[in-house]
C-alpha cells in the first residue's frame, strides 16, 4: 500500500485505533502486538502442545489444569485471550468442540477457525447429531464411545487433547506434532499414523 487507506474496513480500523489510543484503552503498539499474536496462531501451535503432552506427563497435567499457562510455557502468547481449557479424549470418551452462538475459537493455539466451524449447519449438527456429523468427516468411533460436546464461548475457549496413536512410542516431539491436525484438536477427526 502507498500509505493511503484503500478500503472502508481499513479506514474504520484506523479510526478505531485512534479512538482506543486517545482514550488510553490500547496503544498502537498494543494493537499491533495483538494482531501479530493472532496472525502467528496456527494449528502447529496446538500440535506442539499436544505432542509435548504425549511425551511429558508433567506438561500434560499442566495443560489439563490450565491450558493458558501450558501454552505460555511453550512460548505461545495468550495475553488478552480468553482462558483456554483442554479436554482429554480417552478410551470410551470423545470430545467435540463447537461454538453454538458464533465462532469462538482458541486462535492463539489453533489459528483462524475453518469455514465450516462457523457454519450454522456445523453448530446445529454438533449438538443435535454429533455422531452423524463425525461420520461425515470420516470419523468412526468405537461402539459405546460416549461423545461429549463442549461449547466454546467468548469467555472460555476449548481445545481437545486427542489420544496418542498406537505405534508412536519413542517418537520425538516434532514427529508427533506433524501427525496432529486442526480437526484432531477440535474433536472432528482422529490422529492417525
Amino acid at each position: 500500500m502507498s500509505g493511503i487507506l484503500e478500503t472502508d474496513s481499513e479506514r474504520l480500523f484506523a479510526a478505531l485505533r485512534t479512538v482506543l489510543a486517545a482514550k488510553n484503552i490500547a496503544s498502537a503498539d498494543e494493537i499491533a502486538e495483538r494482531i501479530a499474536v493472532t496472525d502467528a496462531g496456527s494449528p502447529a501451535q496446538g500440535a506442539r502442545m499436544v505432542a509435548r503432552a504425549w511425551v511429558d506427563p508433567a506438561y500434560r497435567a499442566q495443560m489439563l489444569a490450565d491450558g493458558t499457562r501450558a501454552a505460555e510455557a511453550l512460548g505461545i502468547p495468550m495475553r488478552g485471550a480468553p482462558p483456554l481449557g483442554v479436554l482429554e479424549n480417552a478410551e470410551g470418551l470423545h470430545h467435540l468442540v463447537v461454538c453454538t452462538l458464533c465462532s469462538c475459537y482458541p486462535r492463539a493455539v489453533l489459528g483462524y477457525p475453518p469455514f465450516w466451524f462457523k457454519s450454522a449447519a456445523y453448530r446445529a449438527r454438533a449438538v443435535r447429531d454429533p455422531r452423524g456429523l463425525l461420520a461425515e468427516f470420516g470419523t468412526e468411533l468405537p461402539p459405546g464411545t460416549r461423545i461429549r460436546v463442549v461449547d466454546s464461548t467468548a469467555d472460555y475457549r476449548w481445545m481437545v487433547l486427542p489420544l496418542r496413536p498406537p505405534g508412536t512410542e519413542g517418537w520425538p516431539e516434532d514427529r508427533l506434532a506433524a501427525l496432529v491436525h486442526e480437526g484432531d484438536m477440535i474433536g472432528i477427526t482422529l490422529v492417525h499414523v
